[in-house]
């Protein structure tokens, strides 16, 4: 038997040795080894967006038993095979975005650390579109110009970068653009896109069947238990025969779920093309809850305190009458009103009657009032238009001043109209609205006298977070003095939206120690809200004006500050500091929405 030398052992030692340590160094090393990608800004943050490999998971603890070396060794396992499973994904994710002779090189460096080299190389871009059509749109020449205005709008033209998600994209606007209006069996037939990674090119083609054109037929009505098929047909605008065009439905459905005594409706056409001649339309419709009780409380700096009770009924005595009554207790003023509004007519019109008593001391001057009108409005889409009749009982009572009593019967007529972005947070547009009415000595009226009234807020974006709002007011009424007018049909003005600075209804004529309304308004307000931060922004701005009895003696009043907002679900909450002119302590101004 040969016996190993001692030199021989020793060798044999220190070898076995050296590579426990060389190990132990790697595994030290891989503990905190990390994979890092070598790619453009745009595409680095797109495969750290959607390449799972690149997370690394949670540290999982260590088990009795395990070895020094053993979980580190087992990291570095875990680095590299977390590495390759990322290159097989960034490839195909490279390729959506249009880059399909990409490279991605696997780099390891000493310190266990691994770098994924991304090379893009050339980006494809559109070569060729060709937009081909078959069925009715191609054959009849009355849809020529509807092709040609498809193919205008197709969205990826000749030029643009070829991206998976904007082709897709595409597609489904090109189906929709024909099937949305006549072509409701509309489909595309064929899709191909040729990529040619070598020239970074890729031509497009497609084709789109649209088949026959439809027609409405008749309309089928389910869910109605409550109400008579005669409700629906006041706002069915649907007729049999008629083109189908798919805003036509979705603003009929609208028009229902707007209205109190449907809580849902789904409409819905038969898109085979055997009934294109008269596909039937079904609706189904959901009734709401005929009858609501509300209670509610709240703050405004302008009335105090408010605790509210609201009952509405959609089915009044079983006519679909609509009755809407609510009583009021605020600190300054107590109300309570009751209008009941009939079903609209076939022509859209709305009709209502109602009455209305207050109290209220605002700016010392005690108001009682008490009214009985009817109503007439329309809405048609952006604007809405009203005629009212109304008569009102009134006495006012300054503080320091007469008793007077006032009655009058007017007839008054108002537009609004509402052109912006967003109805319940507008950032960009325009609200208008006017006012004209007034009564006669003639007709049960104290005073003869004929009042105009217009108001209007501008919204105008400015740089990336920045909103401007404008805003004014001017009214005017035509009598030979203010006597025997009701202070409904005269003005004052101060507080919230309004001249902030001063208090709610504090500018007007001076009458004893209160303030009453004068015949004359001009309201101006500059305002910029800064979004900092959405849904949080700071605001600064600038109002101006007063109310009085004659153009001559109005003198602008200035209130000026700052405040914070909110985009909370109901509208931009706002509260403000503003200061009037020579005040050193600044008034509080709360609002929620914007008061049009």
């Amino acid at each position: 038997m040969h016996l190993p030398t001692t030199a021989h052992f020793l060798r044999s030692a220190f070898a076995h040795f050296a590579t426990v340590c060389v190990s132990l160094l790697a595994a030290a090393a891989a503990s905190g080894a990390e994979i890092t990608v070598d790619a453009p800004n745009e595409l680095r943050a797109l495969i750290f967006k959607y390449v799972d490999a690149l997370k690394k998971p949670a540290a999982e603890p260590a088990f009795e038993g395990d070895t020094e070396t053993g979980p580190a060794i087992d990291e570095h396992i875990e680095l590299q095979s977390r590495a390759r499973r990322a290159r097989e994904d960034i490839l195909p994710l490279l390729e959506t975005e249009g880059y399909f002779s990409a490279k991605v090189e696997l780099l390891s460096a000493d310190d266990g650390n691994i770098t994924l080299k991304v090379t893009p190389a050339r980006r494809t871009e559109i070569r060729e579109v060709r937009v081909e059509f078959r069925g009715a749109i191609a054959n009849d020449p009355t849809y020529a110009n509807r092709r040609k205005s498809i193919e205008e709008h197709w969205r990826l033209g000749v030029g643009k970068p070829f991206r998976q998600t904007d082709w897709s994209g595409a597609k489904e606007a090109l189906l929709t653009s024909v099937a949305e209006r006549d072509f409701a069996a509309a489909k595309l037939v064929e899709s191909v896109a040729d990529i040619d990674p070598v020239r970074g090119s890729a031509r497009l083609r497609l084709l789109i069947d649209s088949g026959p054109p439809f027609q409405l037929g008749d309309v089928e009505v389910s869910g109605l238990e409550l109400y008579s098929r005669e409700l629906f047909d006041r706002y069915n605008m649907l007729r049999p025969g008629e083109p189908y065009d798919y805003e036509r439905l979705v603003a009929l459905q609208n028009a229902l779920q707007s209205t109190p005594y449907f809580g849902s409706a789904i409409i819905e056409i038969d898109r085979d093309a055997d009934y294109a001649n008269a596909t039937p339309v079904r609706v189904r419709l959901v009734e709401a809850a005929p009858q609501r009780l509300g209670v509610g409380m709240g703050f405004s700096t302008n009335t105090g305190f408010r605790s509210e009770v609201n009952y509405r009924n959609a089915n009044l005595f079983q006519n679909a009458w609509e009755l809407n009554s609510t009583i009021r207790l605020e600190q300054k003023r107590q109300s309570a009103f009751a209008d009941v509004f009939f079903p609209q007519t076939r022509s859209a019109f709305r009709d209502a009657v109602g009455v209305t008593a207050l109290t209220e001391d605002i700016s010392n001057l005690k108001t009682t009032r008490w009214a009985i009108g009817a109503t007439r409005s329309r809405t048609l889409r952006k604007t809405e238009v009203r005629v009212n009749l109304n008569y009102q009982y009134e006495t006012t009572e300054p503080e320091g001043g007469q008793q007077t009593e006032s009655k009058a019967l007017t007839l008054n007529y108002g537009a609004d109209l509402r052109d912006v972005d967003n109805p319940t947070d507008p950032q960009s547009g325009l609200l208008l609205g006017f006012q004209i009415g007034g009564g006669s000595k003639a007709l049960l009226s104290d005073q003869s006298f004929l009042r105009l009234y217009g108001r209007g807020q501008y919204f105008r974006p400015l740089g990336k977070q920045g909103t401007l709002l404008l805003r004014g007011e001017i009214g005017y009424t035509i009598a030979d003095s203010r006597d025997g007018i009701p202070q409904d049909f005269l003005f004052r003005t101060g507080g919230s939206q309004s001249v902030r600075g001063y208090n709610y209804q504090s500018l007007g004529v001076q009458d004893g120690s209160a303030v009453i309304g004068g015949r004359t308004l001009f309201v101006s307000s500059i305002e910029y809200i800064n979004w900092f931060h959405a849904p949080w922004g700071v605001a600064v701005f600038v109002d101006a004006g007063n109310a009085a009895d004659d153009w001559k003696d109005m003198t602008l009043k200035v209130g000026e500050g700052f405040g914070g907002r909110w985009k909370s679900p109901a509208g931009p909450l706002g509260i403000d500091l503003a200061w009037g002119k020579g005040d050193s302590i600044p008034k509080i101004h709360f609002s929620i929405a914007f008061v049009f």
